[in-house]
C-alpha cells in the first residue's frame, strides 16, 4: 500500500527500538510507528552486511544513538542508502550528511519531492531508478548478492531487494505483514489495539486466505498497470526465497514463498479468481 501521508519513521524514543539479528549479515531496526498516528502499522530498517564488510541500509530510520551503536557493532562501512519507495525517505538527508560517501539510491519522483519536501539538493541522489532502465548495475559487491526489482506500476514506485545469499525478499509496502507485534514489543502498546487499526488490520494480513490483502493487491496496488505489476511480481516470484522482511509488520520467517504466492495469486496464475 502507498499511503497519502509520508512515513515518518523514527520518530520514537530510542528505548522503543528493537534490534534483531536476523541472520549472521541482516540487521532489522524496527519502531512502534502509527499511520496518522492511529493506524499501527510498525516501522522496519533493514541493515545487510556484505560479504566485503559493506553495509546496504534500506529504509532508514531516524539516526538515533541505538542506531548508530547497531551500525558499529557490524564493523561495516555504510556504502548504500536505499530509499525503497516515493513514501520511506523522510530521514535520507540526515543518512547521507552523515555517510557522505554512500551511494543513495533511489525511485524516479523522489528527487523532486525530497527538494520540494526537505529542500535537498539533487545532487545528493546516486542511483535513480526509472521505468526505461528498472535494472541497473551498482556496483560488482552489491550486484553479486542482490537481485533488485523495480516496480513503477506501483503509485510508490517500489525498488524490491533479494539478498541471494540469505535467500530474503527486503520491501517496503508491496505486502504487509500485520500486526507488528515485534515493532512494538518495547513501546508499551499493543500492537492490535486502537479502532482503525482493529477496522484496517485485516487488508495488511498475510493469514490465509488473506482474502482482503489479495483485494488490497489487486484492485489498488497493481490497477495502474496490471500487466506490468504482474511481470514485476513473476519476477520476484521466481527468486529463490524464504524469507520476507517488510517494512510494516513481523517478518515472514516461514513458507514466505508460499505465503507471497497466495497474496498475489490472481497476478501470477493469470486467471481469474476475485472476490
Amino acid at each position: 500500500m502507498s499511503p497519502k501521508n509520508e512515513l515518518v519513521l523514527g520518530k520514537h524514543d530510542s528505548d522503543s527500538t528493537v534490534l534483531r539479528q536476523v541472520s549472521p549479515n541482516i540487521t532489522t531496526v524496527s519502531i512502534p510507528f502509527a499511520q496518522l498516528g492511529l493506524l499501527k502499522t510498525g516501522g522496519r530498517t533493514t541493515i545487510v552486511q556484505l560479504q566485503s564488510g559493506s553495509l546496504a541500509v534500506i529504509s532508514p530510520v531516524r539516526l538515533t544513538d541505538v542506531v548508530r551503536n547497531a551500525l558499529i557493532a557490524t564493523n561495516g562501512t555504510v556504502k548504500y542508502i536505499i530509499a525503497p519507495n516515493l513514501e520511506h525517505y523522510m530521514q535520507i538527508g540526515s543518512w547521507k550528511a552523515e555517510f557522505p560517501d554512500a551511494c543513495l539510491i533511489v525511485p524516479e519522483g523522489l528527487p523532486e519531492k525530497c527538494t520540494k519536501k526537505l529542500g535537498l539538493g539533487r545532487e545528493i541522489f546516486d542511483i535513480i531508478y526509472t521505468a526505461s532502465k528498472s535494472q541497473k548495475h551498482i556496483s560488482e559487491e552489491f550486484d553479486n548478492e542482490f537481485d533488485v526489482q523495480y516496480i513503477d506500476s506501483m503509485e510508490s514506485h517500489e525498488i524490491v531487494l533479494f539478498h541471494k545469499p540469505t535467500h530474503t525478499v527486503i520491501e517496503a509496502d508491496l505486502l504487509f505483514n500485520v500486526p507488528a507485534v515485534e515493532q512494538f514489543s518495547k513501546s508499551g502498546q499493543s500492537p492490535t489495539s486502537g479502532i482503525l487499526t482493529k477496522l484496517v488490520s485485516p487488508i495488511f494480513s498475510t493469514v490465509y486466505p488473506a482474502t482482503w490483502q489479495k483485494r488490497l493487491a489487486w484492485y489498488i496496488l497493481g490497477a495502474k498497470d496490471r500487466a506490468a505489476f504482474a511481470t514485476s511480481l513473476q519476477r520476484i516470484y521466481s527468486w529463490d526465497f524464504d524469507r520476507i522482511i517488510p517494512c510494516h509488520g513481523d517478518v515472514v520467517e516461514s513458507e514466505a514463498k508460499k505465503v507471497f504466492g497466495n497474496i498475489f495469486e490472481w497476478y501470477l496464475d493469470g486467471e481469474n479468481k476475485r472476490l
